[in-house]
């Protein structure tokens, strides 16, 4: 019989074992007790206080697996002698409420092995050992989510001799939580600065934060303006207007118009765009119809013949248009922003190059008087 009681004990106790659960809490309670045995007639034993302490394993909201060892000195009821009471026992518990509720009422069922040590007269399990099954239901209190009181109330029965004992008890616990099975956090995927128009300029440092998807953009974040007109480049439907020059909402210079064209009668050297005083007077022509009309413009065109390869002829019309278009700002006074110099090579020719009189009409300077629309 002795051998089959740990044996016994050690079944009932995994019968309480289940499978560990994902992401629950688990509590495990040490519970200090107190209370007071009463023994069964056939012991011959007075009623006793007897204390203990329990490890309490809640590995589910409403189940528990607990080890207790309890104590007693016990006096004989009906002869002289006592006894030392011993018991190592294993009970299973089932709660009626979760651990978040205040009170938690439970029933319970148990098993153990008892030991009764003592002097006096035989009888029922003096001076041996005992396996004993419980029966016993009893409520928790909890007064925080540390802290709890317990009361208890168990019917024992000494399966060797046929004993029956009763006890009652009252505990205060202390609980230690945690929470098993969760899966391990994940640390959040580093984020890219952020970026919110996609234009490959951080939001800190994005000086124009809602360009267009695609729109190419400067350093600071703002659509590219190309030509500098304060026209960007997406809404610019004149893209490569002069620098300086004036433009209206689309980027576009505005609708010029030539209301009066005449030759200025000034003779460059060979090969020469240099220009003297002496054609001072031809030049004043145009000063003086700029300030008859302060609504108007002027371009000063050059021209030359087909002599000479393109590029130098292009060239050489250019410098010859832009020397009397300094001649006009320079010492005839005229704002530098009514006056503007174009080279037209040999490309707009008004006679024949074939003859030397063809060729020399070729070789002008004229001056377009212009309004802008």
């Amino acid at each position: 019989m002795k051998f089959l009681r740990p044996v016994a004990i050690a079944a009932l106790a995994s019968s309480f074992a289940v499978p560990a659960l994902a992401e629950r809490q688990e509590t495990i309670y040490l519970n200090p007790f107190a209370g007071f045995q009463y023994f069964g007639d056939k012991r011959d034993l007075d009623e006793s206080g007897t204390y203990g302490v329990g490890i309490e394993y809640r590995f589910l909201p409403n189940w528990a697996v607990e080890t207790v060892y309890s104590r007693a000195d016990a006096e004989r009821k009906y002869s002289s002698g006592a006894i030392d009471f011993d018991e190592v026992r294993v009970d299973g518990t089932y709660y009626f409420a979760g651990p978040d509720r205040t009170w938690n009422p439970y029933v319970s069922v148990g098993a153990g092995h008892a030991s009764f040590d003592g002097t006096g007269p035989s009888t029922p399990g003096l001076n041996s050992d005992e396996t004993r099954v419980n029966l016993g239901a009893g409520v928790r209190y909890n007064i925080s989510d540390r802290v709890s009181l317990r009361g208890d109330l168990r019917e024992f029965h000494g399966i060797d001799d046929s004993t029956f004992d009763t006890m009652a008890s009252l505990g205060i616990s202390v609980a230690f939580n945690r929470t098993v099975g969760q899966a391990a956090p994940v640390a959040p995927a580093p984020q890219p600065p952020a970026d919110a128009d996609n234009d490959g300029v951080l939001d800190a440092r994005d000086q124009c934060p809602n360009t267009p998807r695609g729109t190419k953009v400067d350093a600071n974040g703002c659509e590219l303006d190309s030509d500098k007109d304060g026209v960007v480049d997406s809404k610019d439907k004149c893209p490569n207007t002069a620098a300086g020059m004036k433009v209206d909402k689309d980027g576009c210079e505005g609708v010029v118009k030539t209301i009066d064209t005449f030759e200025i009668d000034v003779q460059f050297p060979l090969n020469s765009a240099e220009i003297g005083a002496a054609y001072d007077s031809q030049i004043r022509r145009v000063a003086d119809a700029l300030r008859a009309n302060s609504t108007t413009y002027v371009e000063i065109a050059g021209h030359t013949d087909s002599t000479g390869g393109d590029v130098y002829n292009q060239e050489l019309s250019e410098r010859r248009a832009a020397a009397v278009a300094n001649r006009l700002t320079g010492t005839l006074g005229v704002n530098s922003d009514r006056v503007s110099s174009k080279g037209y090579g040999e490309a707009e020719p008004v006679a024949s190059n074939s003859t030397d009189a063809g060729r020399a009409a070729n070789r002008r300077v004229e001056a377009r008087i212009q309004v802008r629309r």
